[in-house]
Formats: structure tokens, C-alpha cells, sequence
């Protein structure tokens, strides 16, 4: 089976356990398999495939998390790896739904729907080892939302998703390690530590499509993204940034100067 046909049937799976099976396995075929870039594919199907919990709500109903208590945690813990979960569904997106691009975007997409399967293992088990399991908390759908508005505009995915939404994480990781540490999670922190090098390389994987689709087209990056910024209403980063991990991805000087307002 073509692999882009493979991935959007992961993508419709339910169970949040078969789908990060799935998806490692899928990238982990794709020695035996072929990738046929220009294949029609469609799709009737609710796409993602959900769990029925957690439940989702608008992200201004998501209380803030504190790690300070072991509820506090068990919630930060399931906010990021309801995080991953998407990450795996949009990565699996990008396959099937985009045609006629090179081989190596299919591969590229296919490893990091594989990587995020991972971390959200990861955190699935941690959070479990503290009495939890992923769906007890409410949880937004902020991420899919940006998928939607781009399902028509591989360009305006690119910019938007891996590296504008994606690349927050950058930016939100060692943050995030810090109030772990304090409260004496170490396990909490190697994971982090994991997924902080697996997403400069998914971001770097965003940064090079989307210049890529952008020199093809003959567009400018930087004014085409401030155009599918505002078109397609994405957030501004907030500092404080990442702006070693920034740069590991790929972000030019340009576009780290950019980040924040100039005085």
C-alpha cells in the first residue's frame, strides 16, 4: 500500500494507544515500500481519528497548571501530551493530503509523526506512573485548528504549523523543565530533554519546506509569511525565546531579529 494511503488511515484511528504503534511502524516500513507522491486520495471520514476523552474545550477554559502539587503535574504532564497527540495526527495529515511533492517530504513527515508517537508514549507512561492516564483532563484543539485552516495551502501549513505553532515549544521547553526540576520530577525533565531535540529537527523539517515551496513558487519567505500570518490569523510568538534552539532549526538572523518589537 502506498504509504500517503497508509498514513491517512492512521490518522483515522480512535485509540490513541493503536495509533502511535501505527505510526511508528508505518516509518519504520518505508524501506519495503513505495511512495507514490502523485496518488489521488480522499477523504470522507471525520479526520482525526479521537479518543472519546479528553474532553476538549476552548483553551481559555484549560485552568493553569501548577506543577507545585502532583494533580498540578499530572495536568502539565497531560497538556503536553495532548500536544504530542496532535503533533502525530498533523504530521500524518501532511502526508496523504498534499500530492505531487518530492519523496523526501513524504519520509520527512512520516519520521516525525514516528517521533511524536514516541513522546507521546513517554509521557503517557509517566503520567500514568503518577495515577493518571491521558484523557482525565480537559484539553483545546488548538493545534488541529491551524490544520484545518490549511488543509488547502501546503505553503501556509508549512509557515504555520511546524514553524510558528511548533516552534513555541522551542521556546516553552526549558520553562517548562525548570518547573519540573523544582518540584523534583526528574523523569519529567529527560523527557523534555528528548522532545526538545526531536522538535528543533521536526521544525527544521518546516523551515526547509516551506522555503522550498517558496523558492518553487518564486515567492519572498519573509513577506509570504507575514501575508499567512495574517491571513490565516496565527499567534505572534511571545518571548522569553529559544533562540539557540531557534537557530538549530533554522530560523535566520532576520527572522530572530523579527521576534520581538523593536525599540
Amino acid at each position: 500500500m502506498n504509504p500517503r494511503r497508509r498514513a491517512l488511515e492512521v490518522l483515522s484511528l480512535a485509540d490513541p494507544t493503536e495509533k502511535a504503534a501505527q505510526a511508528g511502524a508505518l516509518f519504520a516500513s518505508l524501506a519495503r515500500q513505495a511512495i507514490d507522491p502523485h496518488e489521488p486520495i480522499t477523504c470522507s471520514a471525520d479526520l482525526p481519528g479521537r479518543p472519546p476523552r479528553p474532553r476538549l474545550v476552548a483553551p481559555r477554559d484549560v485552568p493553569s497548571r501548577s506543577a507545585a502539587t502532583l494533580e498540578g503535574r499530572a495536568a502539565l504532564l497531560h497538556a503536553i501530551a495532548h500536544i504530542e497527540f496532535n503533533a502525530i495526527n498533523l504530521a500524518l495529515d501532511a502526508v496523504w493530503r498534499f500530492p505531487a511533492m518530492p519523496p523526501g517530504f513524504y519520509r520527512d513527515w512520516l519520521r516525525v509523526a514516528s517521533e511524536e508517537a514516541l513522546h507521546f508514549r513517554l509521557l503517557r507512561t509517566h503520567l500514568q506512573s503518577l495515577g493518571h492516564d491521558y484523557g482525565d483532563f480537559d484539553a483545546h484543539d488548538g493545534l488541529w485548528t491551524m490544520v484545518e485552516r490549511t488543509r488547502a495551502d501546503i505553503t501556509a501549513r508549512m509557515a504555520l504549523v511546524p514553524r510558528t505553532l511548533e516552534a513555541r515549544g522551542l521556546d516553552a521547553t526549558p520553562p517548562l523543565q525548570a518547573k519540573f526540576a523544582r518540584a523534583g520530577d526528574t523523569r519529567a525533565v529527560e523527557i523534555l530533554d528528548i522532545i526538545l531535540r526531536d522538535e528543533i529537527g521536526h521544525v527544521a523539517i518546516g523551515n526547509h519546506w516551506y522555503r522550498w515551496l517558496c523558492e518553487r513558487a518564486g515567492l519572498d519567505p519573509g513577506a509570504h509569511y507575514a501575508l499567512l500570518s495574517a491571513r490565516h490569523g496565527a499567534p505572534r510568538p511571545r518571548p522569553p525565546f529559544n533562540i539557540g534552539a531557534r537557530r538549530a532549526a533554522g530560523f535566520s538572523d532576520a527572522e530572530i531579529d523579527s521576534l520581538a518589537p523593536r525599540s
